[in-house]
């Protein structure tokens, strides 16, 4: 029998929720997998909430430092790292590229199936 998708934790935002629907409807993850998944969507409500406020602010590339002076804007930077955490996270869970790709825990199945052949076991 299918298993029904989970729903997505409450400490998500409308953002997070959005990815993590988007994902669960269509994999199957492990419970360790759905701890990298909770991950990536809170960093995507971030970065979602980090640019409505950059914007809000007219997206501004400079501020003013400490002593008066001209510094690059902390907004921009911190998008980039987070962005950059939540690609990371993205490749741990090892999704398939395209839509109708294989499965994205192809790889274990497979030698799951090798094994189980090798031990006379169906897999």
């Amino acid at each position: 029998r299918p298993m029904e998708s989970p729903a997505p934790p409450s400490t998500l935002d409308s953002t997070g929720a959005l990815l993590w629907d988007a994902v669960v409807g269509k994999y199957d993850l492990r419970a360790d997998e759905l701890v990298t998944l909770e991950d990536w969507c809170s960093l995507a409500d971030e970065i979602a909430e980090l640019r409505e406020e950059w914007v809000a602010q007219g997206k501004p590339r400079t501020t003013k430092g400490s002593m008066g002076q001209l510094v690059d804007h902390p907004l921009p930077k911190r998008m980039t790292d987070l962005r950059m955490k939540r690609n990371t996270l993205a490749k741990q869970l090892n999704l398939p590229d395209e839509p109708g790709g294989v499965r994205p825990n192809q790889q274990r199945d497979a030698a799951n199936s090798r094994w189980a052949a090798a031990h006379g076991q169906s897999a």
